[in-house]
């Protein structure tokens, strides 16, 4: 048993070491939150699940423990390009990684090995359909210390992107039994995150979730707007984001063709990428995307998940995404850096319409239908988008973001809370065992015959919101589980439960705003009297000050000057939140700029002599003038 104190002095020594790797290859000198609790679980032999959203730092909870441990850290990732980003990245800041796939030559792969067994690679990253395949061959030659499965929602038939071949990666607890497992995803909803610790025999892996907000991210919806109009909204947003990368996603592949079209004939500089196209030309349109070559992508959603472009500044889904899981990871490919994003989804009943028939026609459609169902409240929802984004994964976020269509042209509130009671109520008396239209028959004094045989109309609440018509039941319900006040049990016939959040509104706590309910008649007459809601252009890397925005420029120039001389991506040199610190703070010096926010040891002696001469030149023609 090891004392108290030695324990400490492990833990200090821990802490000690990681924060050296973090600053001598990252250029960090902290971690976010949970980065070491994650990092210090796994050290000590244990099982995690991270979840961490798009640009939280997921990487990092494996690639720390892989510097500061003996052998080699098994990486599984799905797609090819993942890997290529990721391992590019990698060796971009001096750590050795490598990946072994099938775009590479037998050779090539077969050397990777060698490396390996000469512990010269700390991070390999391969599918799991070649891990499953070929580890027998080579895993006695090698140290394991640790299976790190990436976008581990893919082993849950819950999740949004299910692939029946990470299933088979439960073996590796059985053959492995002493190296630890560490499961990452950014989107996962509570039924996935369960299921990816049971599918991967990890029943006693901790779970480190830090919250799913990106706040940078300003969040818009714009609602029945088609043909010519769509594409006025869509080239003034463009061009409200001159010079930046967005992606266009649409439901169709001839619609990615179509939207590209229609740009390219307009002036825009844009490409199309979908499944059905030819190997190379994907690879070709992807490869110009990521070196800026081409700033839009217009693609269906076979385009993104390995795409770990940092700058990245907008996403326009032409079509409302089939699920909240599928449209938070399609919007967390802006912004990755932390830096301002923008986000805006169109929304039709011709999308509910074409998506209602591809649910159904799934292999899962009950729960397909479900998803599609909160996602089109999403698209219709009063309430700030960012709660309502949240509470789909079950974090509670009790304010308004401020950052949203729906915040920056907020509708009439009320104070709600006396309604949420009544309703928090008839949910608590009926022990959660009842849906959304059972209780607002409650609140309501129906005499439904199921109503009055479960004896319903004997609780306090039957018939306490009678004065209150159906429709107007049916939109507080749905705000409350925007608000996270309640959720929904998919798992167990859609029945209502109450929150933490909520069971503090029940008890008066806590007071609730919510929008009043207006019948659709009025509805759809107030935009006479009221602008409709336009997609925002705030939050853009447009509204930096003039000085900073000018050396901005200037260095992205230096940047792609630099990662076309090494055949990198310029996101792989430097992010645009590094430039940024670069452009605020114009480092003269190798001092100087080895001491700024992201800048590595690696990245100070390849590049502080280049960036440094950008400030310096910069700053004597502004001296000049």
């Amino acid at each position: 048993m090891h004392s108290d104190a030695t324990i400490r002095q492990q833990n200090s020594d821990l802490t000690s070491r990681a924060l050296g790797v973090l600053h001598r290859f990252y250029g960090y000198n902290s971690f976010y939150p949970l980065q070491f609790e994650a990092i210090q679980c796994v050290m000590q032999g244990n099982d995690a699940v991270v979840l961490m959203p798009t640009g939280g730092g997921k990487s990092l909870c494996f690639q720390i423990p892989a510097l500061l441990s003996d052998g080699c850290t098994i990486v599984i990732s799905p797609l090819l390009a993942l890997m290529k980003d990721q391992v590019d990245n990698l060796q971009g800041m001096g750590i050795p990684a490598a990946s072994v796939n099938s775009s590479q030559s037998d050779s090539f792969n077969r050397e990777v090995i060698e490396q390996v067994y000469a512990g010269r690679i700390k991070l390999l990253y391969i599918s799991p359909e070649r891990l499953l395949a070929e580890i027998d061959q080579w895993s006695s030659m090698i140290k394991i210390s640790l299976f790190a499965i990436d976008e581990a929602h893919c082993i849950s038939q819950w999740g949004h992107d299910f692939r029946p071949e990470y299933t088979q990666l439960a073996t590796l607890r059985q053959r492995f039994p002493g190296v630890p497992i560490m499961a990452l995803t950014a989107t996962a909803d509570r039924l996935t995150r369960d299921d990816i610790a049971r599918q991967l025999d990890i029943p006693n892996a901790k779970l480190f979730m830090t919250s799913f907000d990106r706040p940078n991210i300003t969040l818009n919806v714009a609602g029945n707007v088609s043909g010519n109009d769509k594409m006025k909204m869509i080239t003034r947003f463009i061009d409200s984001h001159s010079g930046e990368s967005g992606i266009i996603y649409s439901l169709r592949r001839t619609d990615t063709e179509k939207m590209a079209t229609r740009l390219r004939s307009l002036g825009y500089n844009a490409a199309a990428f979908h499944a059905g196209m030819p190997t190379r030309e994907k690879e070709a349109v992807q490869a110009a995307f990521l070196n800026d070559e081409i700033p839009i992508i217009c693609a269906t959603i076979a385009f993104g998940m390995g795409i770990n472009k940092s700058n990245v500044r907008w996403v326009i889904h032409s079509n409302m995404p089939k699920s909240i899981e599928c449209y938070y990871q399609e919007i967390g490919r802006a912004g990755r850096d932390g830096m301002p994003a923008t986000a805006l989804m169109f929304y039709s009943f011709a999308d509910v319409i074409a998506l209602r028939s591809f649910a159904q026609e799934s292999g899962q459609s009950s729960m397909n239908m479900n998803k599609l169902k909160r996602m089109q409240q999403y698209a219709e929802s009063d309430v700030c988008r960012r709660r309502t984004l949240l509470s789909y994964f079950n974090e509670r976020y009790d304010h308004d973001c401020g950052n949203c269509d729906v915040c920056l042209n907020p509708p009439e509130r009320f104070d709600a809370t006396v309604w949420c009671q009544m309703a928090l109520s008839a949910i608590v008396r009926t022990n959660g065992s009842e849906g959304i239209t059972a209780i607002i028959d409650i609140l309501r004094g129906s005499a439904r015959t199921d109503i009055v045989a479960k004896g319903y109309d004997k609780l306090r609440t039957y018939g306490v919101g009678r004065n209150v018509s159906f429709a107007a039941w049916n939109a507080y319900l749905l705000q409350m589980l925007h608000l996270g006040i309640i959720d929904v049990a998919y798992d167990d016939y859609n029945h209502l439960r109450v929150t933490p959040y909520g069971w503090e509104i029940l008890k008066g706590s806590r007071q609730v705003m919510m929008s009043r309910f207006m019948p659709r008649e009025h509805a759809a007459a107030t935009p006479k009297n009221k602008a409709p809601r336009q997609a925002t252009l705030q939050g853009t890397l447009q509204d930096m000050p003039p000085a900073d925005k000018a050396l901005f420029e200037l260095l992205k120039k230096t940047r792609l000057e630099i990662a076309r001389a090494h055949k990198v991506a310029p996101y792989i040199v430097f992010s645009d939140r590094v430039l940024d610190v670069i452009a605020s703070q114009c480092p003269t010096t190798r001092e100087e700029f080895a001491s700024l926010y992201g800048v590595g040891e690696k990245k100070t002696e390849m590049y502080w002599r280049p960036f440094t001469n950008t400030v310096k030149n910069y700053l004597a023609e502004k001296s000049s003038k």
